[in-house]
């Protein structure tokens, strides 16, 4: 198994945000974390790359522990984010961005280099002299997406990776993972639009207050109407 999350639990000071997660992702699969606001989502996600220390339990990744490891150590390990908002550098340019990161892989697949990332996203190979401030919204989740890919991962993990974009800049995305999927690049997804994630991902997390309310297959997901109707409804 690639990532194994046994028995997590993470807050911020005495407010506790993770109640007992457990879920794991094998080579080239990709899981969504799916459930409503507030729910412990993104938590789960800084305590697997290491923005937030879990107060208890376990995440291996790779047969090694990282839970408590420095995050500069967990990207070199082979985890790659693209956090909520993108966290680009808005004073470096789009070649700045993407050169910062690179990161040399394990070998055994094609690297992403960054011509290859280039060639993956287009726009940016027109907007390399732009500063991160410059680009639109969609721009800036490429470039988030390219230098999460210049760290050459094995475990890409993307919070709300459409969120705030256009309609057509969203299917554009959701283009990009498919085909990143393909590459067998092994990803955990957090998205509001279920009905893309369902139609993406092999296996679903619901989070809710804290806990694993649910867990299964896409196929299991669409045949169970209450899921969605308890945990994922406004």
């Amino acid at each position: 198994m690639l990532l194994e999350v046994a028995d997590l639990h993470a807050g911020y000071g005495s407010s506790k945000a993770l109640f007992g997660v457990s879920f794991d992702v094998a080579e080239g699969e990709v899981v969504t974390l799916i459930g409503r606001n507030g729910m412990g989502k993104s938590t789960t996600v800084k305590s697997i790359t290491g923005l937030l220390a879990p107060t208890a339990g376990s995440i291996r990744f790779k047969g090694r522990p990282i839970h408590g490891v420095a995050p500069h150590r967990i990207c070199r390990a082979g985890v790659g984010l693209v956090p909520e908002g993108r966290g680009i550098f808005p004073n470096l340019t789009v070649r700045e961005n993407l050169v910062m990161a690179g990161r040399l892989g394990s070998g055994e697949k094609a690297p992403w280099t960054f011509d290859r990332v280039l060639a993956f996203f287009p726009r940016l190979a027109e907007r390399l002299t732009n500063g991160g401030a410059q680009l639109s919204g969609g721009e800036q989740q490429m470039l988030a997406i390219g230098r999460a890919l210049m760290t050459n991962p094995d475990l890409l993990i993307l919070d709300e990776a459409t969120e705030g974009l256009a309609p057509l800049i969203r299917q554009q995305i959701w283009k990009a993972l498919d085909e990143l999927k393909a590459t067998g690049l092994a990803m955990i997804v957090i998205d509001k639009e279920i009905e893309a994630l369902v139609g993406f991902a092999d296996r679903h997390v619901v989070i809710e207050k804290g806990e694993v309310a649910w867990r299964g297959t896409t196929a299991e997901l669409l045949a169970d109407a209450s899921i969605q109707e308890t945990y994922l409804s406004v």
